[in-house]
């Protein structure tokens, strides 16, 4: 599971702050967590974004590893896993943007949405879809939301229960999943 906080929305504009992963087995067990902060690339003038979201603070990057160091872990971490994600499409825009720029080649093929993968359940979206409010459905702990390393444990305490749900039994059965939500709708 991967999560990243961000200095705002918009991959044009802004940047990576922090970057978590926890590695999960096949039974949900977890295996490794890691989680680093970003430097910002330009030390004499950046933002941060909401602090009053995600709470990093500038002094916090200011003394963090370096973008190529964190993204040639990530890159690391990442080699032969199945890339996991709550929003994966924004994760994975800004992790793609953020490898591009340090120029360390992330590999990210088929991610899985939980996102899309609880939306889909929902196909009239009478519930909440958002990590906080399924972690709170689905007695899952959040402890820090908006913390990167946070956001991923709680993504891989969520998967299994999604992933009955979708009955899935099999890593075959992934990359239909990975599909959901990326189709074009048809027109009316």
């Amino acid at each position: 599971m991967v999560d990243v906080e961000t200095s705002g929305l918009s991959t044009r504009w802004h940047h990576v702050l922090q970057v978590g992963v926890v590695v999960v087995d096949g039974d949900g067990t977890v295996l490794d967590r890691w989680s680093s902060l970003v430097a910002p690339r330009r030390r004499w003038w950046f933002r941060v974004g909401p602090t009053n979201i995600h709470g990093i603070r500038r002094r916090d990057v200011k003394r963090a590893p370096q973008g190529a160091e964190v993204f040639r872990e990530l890159a690391q971490r990442l080699e032969g896993a199945r890339f996991v994600a709550h929003n994966a499409p924004f994760d994975v825009a800004f992790l793609r943007k953020a490898s591009r720029l340090h120029q360390v080649p992330l590999q990210i093929d088929e991610p899985l949405c939980t996102l899309r993968m609880s939306r889909a359940l929902d196909p009239e979206r009478l519930h909440s879809h958002r990590l906080a409010d399924l972690c709170a459905r689905y007695g899952i702990d959040l402890t820090r939301p908006h913390d990167a390393l946070a956001d991923a444990d709680a993504t891989a305490a969520l998967l299994p229960h999604l992933l009955r749900a979708h009955h899935v039994e099999r890593t075959d059965q992934l990359s239909a999943l990975a599909a959901l939500g990326t189709r074009p709708r048809p027109s009316a």
